[in-house]
């Protein structure tokens, strides 16, 4: 790859030769070699068509829009959340990404614009603030991914447990799903009605989709492509952090949920919808969970949703809010 030409992922595999170790050079990933603030980026990857077939695979999610034709003037866009991932992994463009064991806490993403087939994005953020709680060391994101006319698509606001042993950590609620604008239990009240982007009603539900994402989606999501190797791709390093196998990302999750406001919304979630989830417990690959979510608020030109992914055995795995336009309001 040349010197400032648009890869699809953050890294280039094919610069891992023989005797070229990719990660030469990079910071450990240890809360005491944060700098605050620390720039990351900025990186400019290209949304082609691999990237987007590879996270529709990742995600089971086949939408027409992004296969083959959308509202946009009739082009193909990336899924709401395909940069998300992107966005969260800036900093191992900083830190070697295989000597991370952390835990996503918790994001937040505001969808300005979709990002186009073939268009080059412009990634970069900010390591804002670190502060200890629990004993545990937490560290904050901000980033933006920018069309190559200049025009955000998307703002991130992430925040991650930069070394830790998931096993020991994962579902002690380190991140309660009440610490945002009200408290979400993920509880439907018998008979709600279903959702209607024409017209919109608190209590409303959104048809829920129901996952159970494999090793090798997970796997993929999580850079093994790039030669990443961490507990969402890689069993002895699962094992290593606790774990009984590898678990799926939470940003993965967060990807299935913006695919459950995409298929309720329409157009709108891409120009104009926020989203911010907590992760509150794992989910290990090849588990089934669900992802769902009911309207909380209807005002002159939004709608406001509660929405969570609940597993199998009953537990959330992740819970949060999320907003968008009303359909009219973009027409």
């Amino acid at each position: 790859m040349n010197p400032g030409s648009a890869w699809r992922d953050l890294t280039d595999p094919r610069s891992a030769r023989p005797g070229n170790d990719p990660e030469a050079g990079l910071k450990e990933p240890l809360f005491e070699n944060l700098e605050i603030p620390e720039r990351l980026g900025p990186v400019t990857v290209r949304v082609d068509d691999h990237k987007i077939k590879r996270f529709a695979f990742t995600q089971d999610d086949h939408h027409p829009w992004h296969l083959e034709s959308s509202p946009f003037e009739g082009r193909r866009v990336g899924h709401a959340a395909l940069l998300g991932n992107d966005l969260v992994q800036l900093f191992t463009t900083v830190y070697a990404a295989s000597r991370v064991v952390g835990l996503h806490t918790e994001e937040q993403l505001w969808f300005d614009s979709p990002a186009y087939l073939d268009e080059d994005v412009t990634l970069e953020g900010t390591y804002t603030e670190a502060y200890e709680r629990r004993g545990q060391g937490y560290v904050v994101m901000e980033a933006t991914a920018t069309g190559q006319d200049g025009r955000s698509v998307l703002r991130h606001r992430g925040v991650e447990i930069l070394r830790t042993r998931p096993g020991d950590v994962a579902g002690r609620g380190s991140s309660a799903p009440g610490a945002g604008p009200r408290r979400v239990t993920g509880e439907v009240p018998a008979g709600a009605a279903p959702f209607d982007p024409d017209a919109p009603r608190p209590g409303q539900v959104l048809a829920p989709l129901v996952k159970s994402l494999t090793t090798e989606q997970a796997a993929v999501f999580s850079r093994v492509g790039e030669y990443v190797r961490n507990i969402h791709n890689d069993l002895d390093l699962a094992r290593e952090a606790g774990l009984r196998v590898p678990i799926v990302q939470g940003q993965q999750q967060f990807g299935v949920l913006a695919e459950l406001l995409t298929r309720a919304v329409g157009a709108p979630l891409l120009t104009g919808g926020w989203m911010r989830v907590k992760f509150l417990n794992t989910v290990d690959v090849h588990e089934p969970f669900e992802a769902a979510g009911v309207v909380t608020a209807v005002d002159h030109d939004r709608t406001e949703f509660e929405i969570w992914v609940r597993r199998a055995d009953g537990k959330l795995s992740a819970a949060g809010w999320a907003s968008a336009p009303h359909q009219t309001s973009t027409r």
